[in-house]
C-alpha cells in the first residue's frame, strides 16, 4: 500500500499545480467549453480524492494490504478487539489529516451552499418589492433602473431573468432575445451549480492553485457555453452587441455608490470577445474524445489505487 500511497501523492501534486496551470493557459478550450469543463471537473475530483486518499492509504498500510482489510483492521483497533495491529504516530497523524480535509471539504461545501442560498432568497424578496413581472415572459421581471443589467437569478422557488429597464430601453426585440437566450441557458444547465462547486473549493483550499484557477476558468466557460446557447437563436453580431451594452451598463453599476452592486454581474473577457468576433471553429470530435477520455481517466486512477492498493505491492 505504500506505493499506492506514494502515486496517490505525486498525483496530487500534479493535479494542485502544473496540470492547472496548463490548462487555464490553453486556447483549445475557448473551441469546446463544455469538454474544458470537463476536465476541470475531473482535475478538481481527482486532486482532492488524491491528496485525502494518499494520507488514507498510508495510514491504513499497516493494518493490511488492501483497503478493505486495513478499514477492517481499523475496525478492530478502533473498539479494541482481539487481533486488532497497533498505528505508529506517524500513521494516526496521516489518518487524521485524511478526516479532517474531507471534513473540510464537505462543511465548506454545505456553509457555502447556505450562504448562497440566504443571499438567494434575500435577493429574490427584493425583486418582488422592486419589479414588476414582463408582459412577455412570465419568469422574467423588468427591474425600474436606468442603468442596462441583465442577470438569472436561480431558486427553488422557481429561477426568474431579471432585466433593468435601461437594457429594454436600449436594446431591440432581437438584442432583447439574445440576452433571454444567453441567461435562459444558465439556469436551464444549471451552471449555478457549478459555480457552487469551484467557489466552496477555493473557499476550503484558497492557496491551491487548482481552486483558484478553476473558479477562474470555470466563471469564463459558462459564460462561453450560454453564448453558445444564444447564438442558435441569433446571430453573433446581434448577440456582442447585446452583450456589451449588458457588460458597460454593470461595469456603471459597480462603480456607482449606492447603486445595484449587490446583484450578480458577468463580465466579458477578452477571450469571448475574440470568439465572438472571429471564432476558430469547434474543436476536432477525435480531440474531444480524447479529453473526455483523459477526464475519465483522471477519475479512475485515484479510484484504483484507493479501492486495491495491494495491486502495486
Amino acid at each position: 500500500m505504500l506505493t499506492a500511497s506514494y502515486l496517490l501523492a505525486a498525483l496530487a501534486v500534479v493535479l494542485a499545480w502544473p496540470a492547472p496551470v496548463a490548462l487555464s493557459r490553453a486556447r483549445w478550450t475557448a473551441r469546446s467549453p463544455f469538454t474544458a469543463l470537463v476536465l476541470w471537473q475531473a482535475i478538481a475530483l481527482a486532486g482532492g480524492l488524491s491528496m485525502i486518499g494518499a494520507m488514507l492509504v498510508w495510514g491504513l498500510e499497516p493494518l493490511g494490504s488492501s483497503l478493505l482489510d486495513a478499514l477492517g483492521g481499523l475496525w478492530l483497533l478502533v473498539f479494541g478487539l482481539p487481533g486488532a495491529a497497533g498505528l505508529g504516530i506517524v500513521h494516526v497523524f496521516a489518518l487524521s489529516a485524511a478526516a479532517l480535509l474531507g471534513a473540510h471539504l464537505v462543511f465548506t461545501l454545505l456553509i457555502t451552499a447556505a450562504k448562497v442560498t440566504r443571499q438567494r432568497v434575500r435577493h429574490r424578496r427584493l425583486l418582488n418589492l422592486l419589479s414588476d413581472p414582463s408582459p412577455s415572459d412570465p419568469k422574467t421581471v423588468v427591474l425600474e433602473h436606468e442603468i442596462p443589467v441583465a442577470y438569472c437569478l436561480p431558486g427553488f422557488t422557481g429561477p426568474v431573468t431579471v432585466l433593468s429597464r435601461g437594457l429594454v430601453d436600449a436594446l431591440d426585440a432581437e438584442g432583447l432575445r439574445a440576452v433571454l437566450a444567453h441567461e435562459r441557458a444558465h439556469l436551464e444547465q444549471r451552471h449555478d451549480l457549478l459555480v457552487l462547486a469551484f467557489e466552496s473549493w477555493h473557499q476550503a483550499l484558497p492557496w491551491l492553485p487548482t481552486s483558484r484557477l478553476a473558479r477562474l476558468a470555470v466563471q469564463d466557460l459558462i459564460e462561453m457555453l450560454a453564448d453558445d446557447a444564444a447564438l442558435e437563436q441569433v446571430s453573433a453580431p446581434v448577440l456582442l452587441r447585446s452583450l456589451l451594452t449588458a457588460a458597460t451598463g454593470t461595469a456603471e453599476a459597480l462603480s456607482t455608490p449606492g447603486s445595484m452592486a449587490a446583484a450578480p454581474t458577468e463580465e466579458l473577457s477578452s477571450r469571448r470577445l475574440k470568439r465572438l468576433l472571429s471564432p476558430g471553429g469547434m474543436l476536432p470530435a477525435p480531440v474531444r474524445a480524447g479529453v473526455l477520455c483523459l477526464a475519465l481517466l483522471l477519475l479512475c486512477i485515484p479510484t484504483l489505487l484507493l479501492v486495491a492498493p495491494g495491486l502495486l505491492g
